[in-house]
């Protein structure tokens, strides 16, 4: 519950909200929903009414009478974590008036969403020939800018990367301006991220070029895409930036949360879900996006299984998927998701290169193995071999590291993370016997 929190001060302040004591007349009904009123701060302050559906196809939804931004608030997360204690404090009950009205406009409002979906997918589509014409238009507009992208990478490298030191990083911001204005928006972002390097440390000039070998590898992969198989043309396509919907068939199975984080950058925030289906062995990650300081709505907290459709995004190698139906309100999974080695590990990201070049890491589950240090930095150590993956640089940075390393406490773990090219990412970690899943991020 405390993984729906959207920061650290939320989660504290929910902590404390979690015990009966601030709560009345809380209950819970049988569609997957809990109400309750809660206490509020000044001694003759009204009581706030909250609200939260937790059965909604899109994740948690939440409101609440009080002044607070932060979604959801501290006493959406107080009431779930009072609920979760399951000691009989939230008992089954039919909703008060205040709650049963926001429960059944919701109930409402995604019926009318469900049937408008379905008329427009049964009107068919608009007008094809103006479809078609849009998207030849967008795809001149890219090769335009993947053109002048490749012009400029050669000059760079023909005037010697020393020059991109002195330029600074304004020549970068235009070029990737050039790029947004091309629609390529896979391309303006890999631009950005070029601007970074130069002056980032030791080896700078050697990560610049194998980064401008990629892009390189980018432009020609959408300049001659007419030639690829059409698994990689469709990643070529998702790596530019062209956007496609979910349609491969709906894989319906209990899919185990494995982890969960987000990013963000001055324009949005980025959260990262990643889910094991527990019948077809299928890896998925789901992503969901919010404005610039404001977490995402969708939200499945680590640990947890649900019983839901997932349908696969086009493209060779690619693991995003969408979340459709759910058919059961998440529940806490019993099960973890099987392991490999630290060699098995880096093979599979290996393979995974073939079909997306681009590709910085792969979900990877390790199992028995137990973090140590290594001179400076960190690795996870298969426990019955001489194998070892060192940890990313960000990685060490983190407070999970410590967690990881309380957990095992020299004894394997197993743990889930990502495996690329920097090293193991880790996210999530067990112990080796009994115990609940402990995010590592």
């Amino acid at each position: 519950m405390l993984a729906l929190a959207p920061d650290a001060a939320s989660r504290k302040a929910g902590s404390k909200l979690g015990a009966a004591g601030p709560w009345s007349e809380a209950g819970s009904g049988d569609e997957g929903t809990v109400w309750g009123l809660c206490k509020g701060s000044g001694s003759g302050s009204k009581p706030y009414q909250t609200v939260v559906d937790i059965a909604d196809a899109s994740g948690p939804a939440y409101k609440c009478s009080c002044p607070s931004r932060k979604f959801p608030c501290k006493h959406a997360l107080g009431l779930l974590l009072l609920w979760a204690g399951g000691d009989g404090v939230v008992p089954s009950a039919q909703p008060p008036d205040w709650a049963g009205e926001w429960i059944e406009g919701r109930r409402k409002r995604a019926t009318e969403k469900r049937a408008a979906g379905a008329a427009g997918s049964s009107s068919g589509p608009g007008d094809p020939e103006a479809a078609r014409r849009r998207a030849e238009r967008r795809a001149e507009r890219i090769t335009a800018g993947a053109t002048e992208l490749e012009q400029r990478l050669a000059d760079l490298l023909r005037g010697g990367l020393a020059g991109a030191e002195q330029a600074g990083y304004g020549l970068w911001e235009e070029t990737a301006a050039r790029m947004v204005d091309a629609q390529a928006s896979g391309l303006a972002a890999r631009v950005r991220e070029l601007g970074a390097i130069p002056s980032s440390g030791p080896g700078w000039p050697v990560r610049l070029l194998e980064e401008c070998a990629l892009l390189h590898l980018l432009d020609q992969g959408w300049l001659h895409r007419e030639r690829l198989p059409d698994g990689l043309a469709a990643t070529v396509r998702a790596r530019i930036g062209l956007s496609a919907s979910a349609d491969g068939p709906p894989v319906r199975d209990r899919w185990l949360v494995l982890a969960q984080y987000d990013t963000a950058d001055a324009r949005l925030t980025t959260r990262r879900i990643w889910l094991y289906g527990a019948e077809s062995s299928r890896t998925a990650l789901l992503l969901s996006y919010g404005a610039a300081g404001r977490a995402p709505e969708l939200a499945l907290p680590v640990g947890l299984a649900l019983d839901a459709e997932v349908s696969a995004y086009p493209g060779a190698g690619q693991q995003r998927a969408a979340l459709g139906e759910q058919f059961a309100p998440p529940a806490p999974a019993a099960t973890r998701p099987p392991g490999v080695t630290p060699a098995q590990a880096a093979d599979r990201y290996g393979e995974a290169l073939r079909d997306d070049p681009w590709l910085d890491s792969v979900p990877v589950t390790l199992d028995r193995v137990v973090p140590t240090p290594d001179g400076d930095s960190w690795q996870l150590a298969d426990a019955d071999g001489d194998e070892a993956l060192p940890l990313t640089p960000a990685a060490r940075s983190r407070p999970g590291l410590w967690r990881l390393v309380a957990l095992s406490g020299g004894a394997p773990v197993k743990v889930f993370g990502e495996c690329g090219h920097r090293g193991f990412a880790p996210l999530t970690a067990w112990p080796e016997g009994p115990g609940e899943a402990v995010p590592l991020c």
